[in-house]
């Protein structure tokens, strides 16, 4: 076993639980240790820390585990077992119920630095970040199979576009346990029916964060005619339309996008008043009449995804929101979002305050959005809170 000492004074993130240890902290490394091997990490004065994932670059090792220098052997069963457990207190593991998908593992959130799986109604959906879980997948599959039984159809890996590509790994998309399932018909989420393509969608097929938001759109929906840019599969578009919204236009620069909303659009509501265009939403919004909808949802992808992207984001952002405050009706609503982890809670919303003073419009905040439960923050790494939004009234 490798062991990683630390430079004096540099162990105090890791004695309050913080899940990572950066490059600059390590004082020596006792072995040579390949990317992705366990090694144990102890402070300059030889107490032992934490054992986890050794790797290349800023980020040294993720931690999984502060209570021994080995993972024992019943590891991953335990932990995906306490993911589990986490879940069905919330109610979203329950084979009757309105919801049959959800976040099983949210990587820093859950323990498992790395580690991102999705249930789909028999399918979990695994995606590595990291190259000691991309080399931790089988010990992964067999846990699942002993906490789901035969509730688990199949395992598919998703880990191409996120596990580090200079590593050398061989990142090929594909099942890792159970057959090909071409097609799993629909999911289920509040009752609402929407089809998820695992294998060629983004991220891993349908974006299970937005899950609450889009409840509270559909609270909110009664009687207005709604926007939703950047729909994706049209989430957002079915909710409104169950919550009694007179029309809805879905925007999406992607045409695959832009054909599973239709889909999911037919599976729950046929006929409806929904209409889609496949077009960059930013000039949408723009060509927009003022007044035209009074409900705009606004959840475009992260705009920054390093620290270096960020005053660019930000513009985007500014000027995104701006569009869509000068094209909401009076007494309309925006639910305006922003999925990129190194835009902070302020940043974004002092983003969306300029885009309100530029437009010269009274603007009011109703409410304050976030991701859900099964996107766990850990208390000690609050990196982990990515998503936020605000729910705005326009006067």
């Amino acid at each position: 076993m490798t062991e990683i000492y630390l430079k004096k004074g540099r162990d105090e993130s890791v004695r309050r639980f913080h899940p990572w240890i950066f490059s600059g902290a390590v004082a020596s490394v006792m072995g040579e240790p390949a990317e992705g091997d366990i090694v144990s990490v102890y402070a300059s004065d030889g107490t032992f820390l934490a054992c986890g994932h050794w790797q290349v670059g800023s980020i040294s090792v993720r931690i999984l585990s502060f209570d021994s220098p080995l993972l024992p052997q019943d590891f991953w069963e335990r932990r995906l077992s306490g993911c589990l457990a986490m879940r069905r207190s919330l109610g979203l593991d329950s084979p009757d119920g309105p919801t049959n998908c959800y976040r099983l593992v949210h990587g820093e959130g859950d323990g498992l630095p790395g580690l991102i799986i999705d249930w789909y109604d028999g399918t979990c959906v695994i995606q590595a970040h990291s190259v000691g879980m991309f080399l931790s997948r089988s010990e992964i599959v067999e846990a699942l199979k002993k906490i789901y039984g035969n509730r688990l159809v199949a395992v598919y890996d998703k880990s191409s576009g996120t596990a580090p590509f200079k590593a050398g790994l061989d990142l090929q998309d594909g099942y890792l346990y159970g057959p090909v399932r071409e097609s799993a018909g629909y999911v289920l989420e509040n009752g609402h029916k929407f089809t998820v393509d695992w294998e060629t969608g983004q991220k891993t097929g349908f974006f299970l964060d937005q899950r609450e938001n889009r409840s509270l759109v559909e609270r909110y929906a009664a009687g207005r005619s709604v926007l939703n840019l950047f729909c994706y599969t049209g989430g957002f578009s079915v909710y409104a339309l169950a919550g009694g919204a007179l029309k809805v236009d879905s925007v999406d620069s992607s045409a695959k996008a832009i054909e599973l909303t239709g889909r999911n659009i037919e599976l729950n509501f046929p006929g409806s008043a929904h209409e889609e265009f496949c077009c960059d939403a930013i000039d949408r919004i723009k060509e927009t009449a003022t007044g035209k909808y009074d409900l705009i949802i606004v959840d475009p992808p992260a705009f920054a995804k390093h620290r270096g992207a960020l005053p660019n984001a930000l513009r985007a952002y500014q000027r995104l929101n701006a569009a869509a405050i000068s094209a909401v009706a009076p007494g309309g609503i925006i639910f305006t979002f922003s999925c990129s982890q190194v835009v902070d809670r302020q940043a974004f919303a002092l983003a969306v305050f300029s885009a309100a003073a530029q437009t010269g419009r009274r603007v009011k905040i109703l409410d304050r959005l976030n991701q859900p439960a099964d996107h766990p923050v850990n208390i000690f790494h609050p990196e982990g809170e990515y998503l936020k939004g605000l729910m705005l009234y326009v006067e």
